[in-house]
């Protein structure tokens, strides 16, 4: 089917209407978000200040102390926020709603998007497209599902409880919480989209050899930081749940199986899976990459069986 030929003006007519759009559905999420926001603070953006997340729920259980890592024994852990400033409460209300509001309607923004380029695109090219906005979409929320459950809870109940002086008494600020708690969820996000978006620009055509062949020696850097970042990706995922246990396993007195289990990984699987997969794929770092992942991935089965045998030896004590 003909795609009717829009002109200069024409095109931003449509980019006018689209913006518009958008700026009026995010409108209506950030009202709605605003009106719940009291009771949403409490529960979820204030919830890693208590013992009563579900994570640190799920890693307290024997007790023990670590000399640099929280103990997710302390049923008596929180964390008061305060406010330093006349107006803070009230910005933070209004940012907050905002950012709940863009994370909620981003499948909106990304169909809108998708809208707006899609007649430019060639009909090979709609498919990895569409993929690529879909698969991000999904990316971009299980990145601040992984930054909220564990990568910024994990932080800052890490960063409360370190101590450098007994003389020092925490008083974390709101705006101190919601830039680190914004922030680390949102980083999550956009870190989760990195490896679609190398293999979206690979696809049209705009990240390859040729490209960046003025910039050769760029363009090796790029290309194969590009395809390690890809199966790196899930190594990241699998550490941020092996620090986890490791962080539990020294507050309970039980380092060395923190030592085991990394040495065990970069032993039987790290060294001799990169030393592996660059001899059988010397072209390409995406297997190089699985290869770091499958040894986090080996730390983590380790720790579960580590965690399960440490319940049970306490279930015998008792």
């Amino acid at each position: 089917m003909e795609e009717k030929e829009m002109s200069f003006w024409g095109h931003l007519e449509e980019l006018r209407r689209t913006l518009f759009r958008v700026v009026a559905v995010l409108l209506v999420f950030m009202i709605a978000c605003f009106c719940v926001m009291p009771d949403l603070f409490d529960s979820f953006v204030l919830g890693p200040t208590t013992s009563d997340f579900f994570l640190y729920r799920w890693l307290s259980n024997l007790g023990g102390t670590g000399m640099f890592l929280p103990d997710f024994s302390n049923d008596d852990f929180a964390v008061k926020i305060i406010n330093i400033n006349v107006a803070s409460q009230f910005l933070t209300h209004i940012s907050t709603s905002f950012w709940f509001a863009l994370v909620l309607m981003f499948p909106y923004l990304i169909f809108e998007v998708w809208r707006f380029v899609q007649p430019a695109l060639f009909e090979n090219e709609r498919r990895s497209v569409g993929l690529a906005f879909l698969g991000g979409t999904v990316m971009f929320f299980l990145g601040c599902a992984v930054g909220y459950c564990l990568v910024f809870p994990f932080t800052f109940r890490f960063l409360t409880e370190y101590q450098l002086s007994a003389s020092i008494v925490n008083q974390i600020s709101l705006n101190s919480y919601m830039g680190n708690f914004l922030m680390l969820v949102f980083v999550m996000g956009i870190v989760f989209e990195l490896p679609l978006l190398a293999w979206l620009l690979s696809k049209l055509g705009l990240v390859n050899k040729t490209f960046f062949r003025t910039y050769r020696r760029h363009a090796v850097v790029i290309l194969l930081g590009a395809q390690y970042i890809r199966g790196y990706i899930w190594d990241c995922i699998f550490a941020g749940v092996h620090f986890s246990f490791s962080g539990y396993f020294c507050a309970y007195g039980r380092s060395e199986i923190s030592f085991i289990h990394n040495l065990i990984a970069i032993l039987c699987v790290r060294i001799p899976g990169v030393y592996l997969t660059s001899k059988i794929f010397p072209d390409t770092l995406f297997p190089m990459g699985l290869a770091t992942a499958t040894g986090s991935l080996l730390s983590v089965i380790i720790c579960m069986i580590a965690f399960d045998w440490l319940k049970k030896q306490k279930r015998k004590s008792d």
